[in-house]
């Protein structure tokens, strides 16, 4: 007994001599393996069949996925977060029913004389003064919201931003546009109308007739394949100074509006471009009678999470995410099962809670905590990881960091014969170590290429911005973004299982774990030292 008592003293004394990083951190090999190919395709297998449809937002079929990956987590020993495997998710479908718009009596049809680029209930007989900005632009020598008198009204501004002769935008004095001459241009005039307390924005197009008109056609038909519903967070609904419409309307509109001709509008535009500033105009801006009518109704939808305790960093959080829903069927019947986009991402995720589940029971759990995550209504603009990031089940200042999955196992053209590579988008993007992390992970365990082309901020992709990851990133969170590329079956029925390269997933699923590994035991958390586009 006596000899006992000495052992187990000897035993503990040591125990208090080695560091919880070093307990923690025993040999992750056994269970980054654990990470296997033949489970991967199992999940997989359901998750992506046509019993499931296509996963759709909302849908009873997703709804059944949900509860898949909710007794996964729960089977592998994660903990549910506030007494739940599911964080609710307040959706609307909103569907704009009546919308358009009276000029001096003559009535314009929406989708046959203008688009939208937002839309906000605006209730019908509504007569709103409109005033003039010219570009919109209130930066160096143009100030076209100076003295603007937009309290009330309705701000009428030019598409883009002006050209000089030799075809450089005259903001940047170069072929590339500022943030006002992008596509995104008008988000940055909507602001200004809204500092200004307009009430919405009406935005001339650049185009011709011709080419406008060939817009709007566009629209019609997208409206014909989807519908006319658009899903967005409850919050936003709620929130009426959030509203704020924006439409697009072509220069014969404008003319009518404005109380000019286009000859006088283009007229205008040349002479801005010329003298490089704004200049003021005799347009005057008359009244439109708008109409915007909308139904709401609510989305029953969920994020599924899965909770893995820590131990002396429990009350910092690693998060791991990918997005379980997909775009349904197509309007003729067929089945998008959505298998690499991102079914892929989500088994991924499963294996992973399993390993790190594994982990924990046979007595090696993490020091900082991990929530496993995946997220709804990322197909219709990152819904649920937006309701998360302004919901957070943890509170975001104490959030290490977000490990985003989102279509892995497939080959983009690029890559064919060539398949050991994955893109990551983000790692350098808020911190220092994140990258180093990465790269040190992948030299000494996996060894896949690591491609960073979509990384760069001047990638026309702008892929960045187009998972999950982003609402963390956006709230300042280190991210990295794990990416397998666009292929021909995206957002296709032939995004199916037997197309997934099971061996390709293991391998970026073992890199991510050993990644979380080391960011969730290493003694200090990831810093937020960097701040690059």
């Amino acid at each position: 007994m006596k000899k006992t008592y000495y052992s187990v003293l000897a035993l503990f004394l040591v125990a208090k001599l080695i560091p919880l990083s070093l307990l923690a951190q025993s040999n992750p090999v056994p269970y980054a393996y654990s990470i296997k190919a033949e489970d991967l395709k199992k999940h997989l297998t359901f998750i992506a069949s046509d019993s499931l449809k296509g996963r759709n937002t909302g849908s009873a079929e997703q709804k059944v996925a949900a509860n898949y990956i909710a007794n996964h987590f729960k089977a592998v020993g994660l903990a549910p977060v506030q007494g739940s495997y599911f964080q609710k998710v307040d959706l609307v479908n909103r569907a704009w029913t009546n919308v358009a718009a009276q000029i001096k009596g003559k009535s314009y049809g929406y989708l046959s004389d203008f688009m939208a680029y937002a839309l906000a209930p605006v209730a019908a007989g509504t007569k709103t003064p409109t005033v003039f900005a010219g570009y919109g632009v209130q930066q160096g020598a143009f100030t076209d919201f100076d003295k603007l008198k937009a309290k009330g009204a309705m701000v009428v501004v030019i598409d883009g931003e002006a050209k000089d002769q030799a075809g450089n935008y005259v903001l940047s004095g170069s072929k590339d546009p500022s943030a006002f001459g992008k596509a995104t241009g008008w988000r940055e005039k909507m602001k200004l109308a809204k500092a200004a307390g307009a009430i919405g924005l009406i935005v001339i197009t650049d185009k011709d007739e011709k080419t406008f008109s060939a817009q709007l056609n566009q629209r019609q038909a997208m409206m014909k394949r989807f519908g006319n519903e658009r899903m967005v967070l409850k919050d936003e609904t709620q929130n009426k100074d959030a509203e704020f419409p924006v439409i697009l309307i072509s220069s014969a509109m404008a003319a009518q509006l404005l109380d000019t001709d286009v000859a006088a509008l283009e007229a205008f535009k040349t002479k801005v471009s010329t003298e490089k500033k704004s200049i003021a105009s005799k347009f005057k801006a008359g009244v439109m009678e708008l109409k915007i009518e909308s139904t709401e109704s609510p989305v029953d939808t969920y994020n599924v999470v899965g909770f893995l305790e820590g131990t002396d960093k429990k009350s910092e959080v690693l998060v791991i995410t990918a997005h379980y829903d997909h775009i349904g069927v197509s309007a003729d019947g067929r089945i998008n099962n959505g298998a690499n986009d991102d079914g892929s991402g989500t088994v991924t995720v499963m294996e992973l809670a399993e390993a790190f589940g594994k982990a924990a029971a046979e007595g090696h759990r993490p020091r900082r905590s991990i929530l496993f995550m995946t997220v709804t209504g990322e197909e219709k603009g990152l819904l649920g990881s937006e309701y998360y990031s302004n919901h957070p089940l943890f509170p975001l200042a104490n959030t290490v960091c977000d490990l985003n999955i989102d279509m892995v196992g497939r080959y983009d053209d690029e890559h064919i014969g060539k398949p050991d590579y994955i893109y990551e988008i983000g790692s350098d993007k808020l911190s220092s170590q994140l990258r180093a992390v990465l790269e040190e992970q992948n030299k000494k365990h996996i060894g896949l290429e690591l491609d960073f082309k979509f990384n760069d901020p001047n990638d026309p992709n702008r892929f960045y911005y187009r998972s999950d990851h982003y609402n963390f990133a956006k709230h300042n969170i280190p991210v990295a973004f794990f990416f397998n590329g666009v292929h021909e079956d995206y957002h296709q029925p032939g995004d199916d299982i037997e197309k997934i390269e099971f061996d390709q997933v293991q391998k970026v699923g073992r890199l991510v774990f050993y990644m979380a590994w080391e960011i969730s035991n290493r003694e200090q958390r990831l810093p937020v030292d960097s701040n690059k586009p």
